[in-house]
């Protein structure tokens, strides 16, 4: 496949030298720390692996609905998103470029594309709408799935800080008030439910890219 979008790490490059520079000194530090010391805890330990069954849980389309990852599913293999919500720029990077690659190749081979994040649904439809999302955009109320998969983390009390130095209260955006979040992964799901391959970045700046994920869909073919 010939990607015609930029890669992710590409695109966060430009957004890191280009409009991220325009955020306070203080505030950009904190993100900076943050990050170094996720990049230094690395992917925790008892993450979810090949061959484990993948999690499910009482979920909320972007009108609020209730569904569940088996319901979107509807018996195909998929390949599942987590990330962390429409305020965060990486995540609308990462969901735009699988939207223009990744959503059409899945498409010709019979998976479904679904993005989860613990958001309320409004801010799914957020998501959905402001990226022109064609696949299916979910909420995770607490984060079941994530905490399952044990893909869980918080921001320290520094970065809370600085993003409510922009105007952004993570208690407000999440659904049940809470300030935990998914590490932003990528799960590949066969047909029957089971987990086929795993990719988690603690970093909240690097994602999946979509070559490596069409491999590992490819993998299980």
């Amino acid at each position: 496949m010939t990607t015609q979008t930029p890669s992710i790490e590409e695109q966060t490059q430009a957004f890191v030298t280009g409009p991220a520079t325009a955020l306070p000194a203080d505030v950009m530090d904190a993100f900076v720390a943050e990050q170094v010391s996720l990049d230094a805890a690395g992917v925790p330990t008892g993450v979810s692996a090949a061959g484990a069954v993948m999690p499910d849980g009482g979920l909320l389309d972007v009108h609020g609905a209730a569904t569940s990852l088996a319901q979107v599913r509807a018996g195909r293999p998929a390949v599942v998103v987590f990330y962390r919500g429409a305020w965060c720029p990486y995540c609308n990077i990462a969901l735009r470029t699988y939207q223009a690659e990744l959503a059409p190749a899945l498409e010709d081979r019979g998976y479904a594309m679904i993005a989860v994040s613990p958001q309320k649904p409004d801010g799914s439809l957020t998501a959905a709408e402001t990226n022109q999302l064609t696949y299916a955009v979910v909420s995770d109320p607490g984060n079941q799935l994530a905490s399952a998969l044990g893909i869980l983390t918080a921001p320290s009390a520094t970065t809370v800080a600085a993003q409510q130095k922009l105007g952004l209260d993570l208690a407000e955006h999440n659904a049940d008030g809470g300030l935990t979040l998914p590490m932003p992964t990528t799960v590949v799901v066969d047909a029957t439910g089971v987990i086929r391959w795993i990719d988690v970045h603690p970093n909240y700046t690097t994602r999946s890219e979509v070559s490596d994920i069409l491999a590992a869909v490819d993998s299980v073919r």
